[in-house]
């Protein structure tokens, strides 16, 4: 029997030592094809087993065949499979995975518009999020804190869903391009961005862009401080999809669910995406939640001819935060949760868990849709084309007690709806084999509707309201109240002008531009020029003070005409050195808000009119490219915005109501920005930053006040602002971020941030004060689960955690109140007597996600 047993062992032994002799290990890079970037994710199945594996984060992967002679079957939804014959331990180094699209999973459909940094071969100084990461990292946030671990940039929360403000080189977001797809979706009165109104992008976000500076776009756009391109989902070549669940702190809960039939056989596809979420909120009584809708057919007509309509949409609504003094939060039963926007025992259908009514609402649903064409004409020439448009409605809902009782009468809505159309072209012509040219042209056509109602009576006694006593209305009663679903005020705005109040007005806002590119390239050379000019007119619409119903005062039309230049050059010293350097100019249009007085009843230009601003930027670079294994960017900017006008008032409707105008601004931006990009290990990635920046104002300004009439009080005054500096963002930040995948498909990951130099906003006349630094620590695990037939779908399990360790710190300072002599009348050198905001402790989401 022993020796039996003895037998059956050393034959087992025998038949495992020679499977395992038979075993090869193979390695590789999975790499997408025109972005030349790792593709994360991808199928590496061993043909005719189960056996099989996906690439981590960096598109790296590790597979042990059961043969030496083995044939691999690498796929990814999107993506052509690719069959790989092994024989014995390889390393198969890069394998390329190519589609008609450049970014991870979908075909982009209108690329031709879309200004990636990657379709030109003279760099930018850019970096680039896919959407492994947005899925993976978005969680309960708005899309500006998924930039946070690039350089030269800054995100602020600002207490509530949708509220976030991100700031690059240190200018705010008015005077940062972002692009949906190639199409600008600033503001076109103001330039400004309300993430409230993007909640769902992050759900349909294929690739998020940061051209830092002078950026890759050829349109004439508002890009001071550099470009951010939203690239979404449009077109997937297979079928497929997936289901998400999410959960997080403070009762925040997300669904979605996204299903693509992929292309037939003659050329159709069509994609959906539906979600719902709804939060509590970090800040105390900032509750929101709202939908996201996606939905995309596509039509390959032939080889040459790709058309896409694509519809998007996240209506919501959410409460907001307060503001309020530092000593406000410091007393000990607040904290950094504390929100002093809201009323206690209102009896209403819409006030809040907790028993609070808001302060204030945000409520907005704006679809946005584009129809895409792209023509291939001949092996040389393209043409894309995108026909745009989109429909805001929504307003902010004010709470508004008696001024002498503080009794609670009424919300009111400040509503700003538009209508918005749009389109560009663009055709590219390799003239010869070193020459490139683009030639396009965009045309937007907006048209906004401001004014103020009710949005819901609160009040049991009362339930209309004199237009005239509610401010600056008429002699008429307000009686209808347009409620906060967002919804209901999309189908039903208020259309009837005998139901406003305060202030009734619309604005016809044209722009018509074209624009061009021409590059060359030969050997280790490359240059290029840019070129674009552009007419912007402008004309408002009153109508609070017709004399009768229906009688409108137009203004006097105003056109202004901008422009920019952009040059650059690079050279490639060998393999592993690049250096660049581009100069630019721009002489931007004044925004639509600078041009009218600061009373809203009013279509009187100021005097004098706001002039072009004028934006003159310098950069260079190097790069290194050391192979997998190492690779960084260096680069330098300096940035002049000058002959800019600046706006601020100060009190209250029709109380000690004034406004500020200063003219002649001068801001001068520059610093330097490191990027390193390291492999020590196979399975571990380390990154890190560091950012070095000085901005100041340079040279003083003229000052003018105005009453709530619009009329000058006092004269022009010089206010003396050499030297102060630029507040709200800080101008040296750094981080270090990294993953290591410890097992097959789980991985940790975390970032450390670090922001310093922090100056106050406030009065621009008035020095700013220093704020203290602060640094936070985010964290993240993730395992992914191969199931099905081929190991082809998957299930994914997500935790994030953000500020780890629970730091306290101020994350925005208003005033220019200096420190007490009083230490307890200060926190960490700031006078608690100013405005302030904390930022966000400790949260957490997780989800679990089927790929199918």
């Amino acid at each position: 029997m022993k020796k039996i047993t003895r037998l059956l062992f050393l034959a087992v032994a025998i038949l495992f030592t020679g499977m395992t002799m038979a075993q090869s290990t193979v390695s590789g890079t999975i790499m997408d094809a025109e972005m030349n970037a790792p593709l994360p994710g991808a199928n590496i199945i061993e043909k005719g087993t189960t056996n099989g594996v996906s690439s981590n984060f960096d598109g790296e992967f590790t597979i042990t065949t059961s043969t030496t002679n083995a044939t691999l079957v690498i796929s990814f939804v999107g993506y052509g499979t690719k069959t790989v014959t092994v024989t014995g331990n390889q390393d198969l180094g890069n394998i390329v995975l190519t589609s008609d699209n450049t970014l991870e999973e979908v075909v982009i459909v209108g690329s031709g518009v879309i200004d990636l940094a990657e379709d030109r071969t003279t760099p930018i100084a850019v970096s680039t999020i896919k959407a492994s990461e947005i899925q993976q990292k978005a969680g309960n946030f708005d899309l500006p804190a998924l930039l946070k671990t690039t350089p030269s940039i800054q995100v602020v929360q600002n207490g509530g869903f949708g509220e976030s403000q991100m700031f690059l080189r240190g200018f705010d977001q008015t005077n940062t391009a972002f692009l949906l797809n190639g199409q600008p979706i600033n503001g076109m009165e103001d330039g400004k961005m309300y993430w409230s109104n993007w909640q769902g992008v992050t759900e349909v976000a294929n690739a998020i862009q940061v051209q830092r500076g002078l950026g890759a776009s050829k349109l004439a756009i508002s890009s001071v401080g550099g470009t951010v391109n939203i690239v979404t989902k449009t077109i997937d070549k297979k079928e497929g999809g997936f289901v998400e669940q999410m959960v997080g702190n403070d009762n925040y809960i997300k669904s979605t669910a996204y299903f693509s039939t992929g292309v037939s056989d003659k050329g159709w596809s069509f994609s959906g995406l539906l979600g719902h979420w709804q939060g509590d909120g970090y800040v105390d009584y900032t509750q929101g939640q709202g939908q996201t809708y996606f939905l995309s057919v596509g039509y390959q007509a032939g080889e040459n001819h790709s058309l896409n309509f694509l519809l998007t949409g996240a209506p919501q609504w959410h409460a907001a935060a307060g503001g309020a003094r530092i000593s406000e939060f410091l007393e000990s039963d607040r904290g950094r949760r504390y929100n002093s926007w809201n009323f206690d025992g209102v009896d209403s259908p819409n006030t809040l868990h907790g028993g609070a009514y808001p302060g204030g609402r945000n409520i907005y649903h704006k679809p946005v849709a584009n129809l895409n064409w792209d023509w291939t004409i001949n092996d040389k020439s393209s043409l894309s084309t995108v026909l745009y448009g989109s429909m805001g409605r929504g307003s902010f809902a004010q709470a508004i007690t008696d001024r002498n009782t503080d009794e609670f009468l009424y919300v009111r809505g400040s509503n700003n709806n538009h209508n918005w159309a749009g389109l560009v072209t663009s055709y590219n012509n390799q003239l010869t084999e070193n020459l490139n040219l683009n030639i396009g042209a965009d045309v937007r056509l907006y048209n906004g509707f401001h004014f103020r109602d009710i949005r819901e009576f609160v009040n049991p006694n009362i339930n209309s309201v004199s237009a005239n006593s509610a401010y600056n209305g008429g002699d008429y009663q307000l009686t209808e109240a347009g409620g906060i679903n967002p919804w209901e005020v999309f189908f039903n705005p208020n259309t009837d002008h005998t139901q406003r109040f305060g202030y009734d007005y619309e604005e016809k806002i044209n722009y018509a531009g074209v624009f061009g590119q021409l590059e060359y390239v030969k050997d280790n050379f490359s240059a290029f020029f840019q070129g674009a000019v552009s007419n912007q007119s402008h004309v408002r619409t009153e109508f609070l003070n017709a004399e009768l119903e229906g009688v409108s005062e137009d203004s006097e039309k105003v056109n202004n005409l901008g422009f920019n230049l952009k040059a650059g050059a690079a050279y490639e010293i060998s393999s592993m050195h690049k250096v660049f350097a581009n100069v630019g100019y721009y002489s931007r249009q004044p925004f639509h808000d600078t041009l009218y007085q600061n009373d809203r009843s009013s279509n009187e230009l100021l005097s004098p009119e706001a002039e072009n601003e004028e934006i003159t930027g310098f950069e260079v670079g190097y790069q290194f490219n050391g192979g997998r294994r190492i690779s960084a960017n260096l680069n330098a900017y300096h940035t002049t915005w000058d002959n800019v006008v600046k706006y601020r008032s100060n009190g209250r409707d029709g109380v000690d109501f004034v406004s500020f105008q200063t003219l002649g601004v001068k801001q001068v931006h520059y610093g330097v920005e490191l990027e390193v990009m390291t492999r020590p290990l196979d399975n571990l990635r380390l990154n890190g930053f560091l950012s070095l920046g000085e901005w100041q104002f340079k040279d003083n300004a003229t000052q003018r006040t105005f009453n709530q009439d619009g009329t000058q009080i006092g004269d022009d005054e010089e206010i003396v602002i050499d030297g102060f500096s630029v507040g709200e963002a800080a101008q040296v930040t750094a981080g270090i971020n990294g993953s290591y995948e410890f097992l097959p498909r789980t991985s940790f990951d975390a970032a450390w941030n670090w922001n310093n130099d922090i100056f106050s906003s406030g009065s621009l006349e008035l020095a700013p004060l220093s704020l203290p630094s602060y640094d936070t620590v985010d964290a993240g695990f993730s395992y992914k689960m191969l199931v099905g037939k081929n190991n082809q779908k998957s299930i994914q399990f997500r935790l994030n955690v953000n500020n780890v360790f629970d730091e306290v710190y101020l994350e925005a300072v208003n005033g220019n109140t200096q420190a007490s002599a009083n230490p307890e009348e200060n926190y960490k050198g700031v006078n608690t007597s100013n405005n302030g905001r904390f930022g966000y402790g400790r949260t957490w989401n997780t989800s679990i996600r089927f790929n199918f």
